[in-house]
């Protein structure tokens, strides 16, 4: 992997997400609902969602990601899974920001198979090096990516002094 990082700015996040709708739409494929994979995929679901005219739109939350290219050994879910119900015979959209290994996409969407009637992953970004091909995917890069979201270190509690009146 190169140590140059691929940048997203906010500015050049929703037109991003939208270009990535319009190729779903383009497509013909018309999901029943949205299954975001948090944290990654929330926005770009989010976003997703209104550009589709969609609110049916659930998540999956998965950890695989401690660091900067460092991973547990396999993702794993992190409840609560949605309701099978919800999946059972729908036409799902799996949204994430990036396929890099294609780990968590793939659980995700062997999940998913399980119940729907047929399932297509949109992302942001795809790696070269991912284990799935992605169905839709908005820019192909080997870096590593920079997203507005996760740029910034967390923000961490601070004191205050009390102000006397």
């Amino acid at each position: 992997m190169s140590d140059e990082r691929e940048i997203l700015e906010w500015n050049q996040f929703g037109d991003a997400c939208r270009e990535l709708t319009q190729t779903v739409i383009d497509s013909g494929f018309v999901p029943d609902l949205i299954l975001s994979i948090t944290r990654g995929g929330l926005l770009p679901a989010g976003v997703i969602s209104y550009a589709l005219d969609n609110k049916n739109l659930h998540i999956i939350n998965v950890e695989f990601y401690s660091g900067i290219d460092e991973r547990l050994p396999e993702p794993i879910f992190l409840p609560p899974l949605p309701a099978t119900n919800y999946l059972t015979d729908q036409k799902i959209l799996i949204v994430d920001d990036v396929a890099d290994t294609g780990e968590t996409l793939r659980m995700v969407r062997d999940f998913a198979d399980q119940f729907a009637l047929e399932t297509r992953v949109a992302v942001l970004y795809e790696k070269p090096r991912s284990i799935i091909a992605c169905d839709y995917v908005w820019k192909r890069t080997d870096r590593w990516i920079s997203f507005p979201w996760s740029a910034l270190p967390p923000l961490h509690r601070t004191e205050h002094p009390r102000l006397d009146n």
